[in-house]
């Protein structure tokens, strides 16, 4: 296997654990997204503000306190150094993957 198919494979990981089932929709945190690339996550969310009319309509929508406190505790039962907390539903947006 060479280097870069070891990368490629890392970072398909990386991004299968990010994504979660909210909604009936697969799922990931703005935060994640942003993480993957490489961004500030309020940078993110701009520019996904900014070019609204490239987006679906329900590209992104905002946790209920209830969908945060289930995402808080899948962070709690999994991987613990992960580092991920899931504070309230008003500081988390989705992004759906379709």
């Amino acid at each position: 296997m060479t280097k870069e198919q070891k990368f490629s494979d890392a970072l398909a990981v990386q991004v299968e654990r990010r994504i979660f089932l909210v909604r009936g929709q697969k799922v990931m945190l703005d935060t994640d997204l942003a993480e993957l690339y490489r961004v500030p996550t309020k940078s993110l969310n701009l520019a996904v503000k900014r070019n609204a009319d490239r987006f679906p309509e329900d590209f992104t929508f905002q946790l209920t306190n209830d969908e945060a406190a289930g995402l808080r505790f899948h962070f709690e039962t999994s991987k613990r150094g992960r580092g991920d907390v899931v504070r309230s539903a008003e500081s988390l947006k989705i992004v759906k993957l379709e």
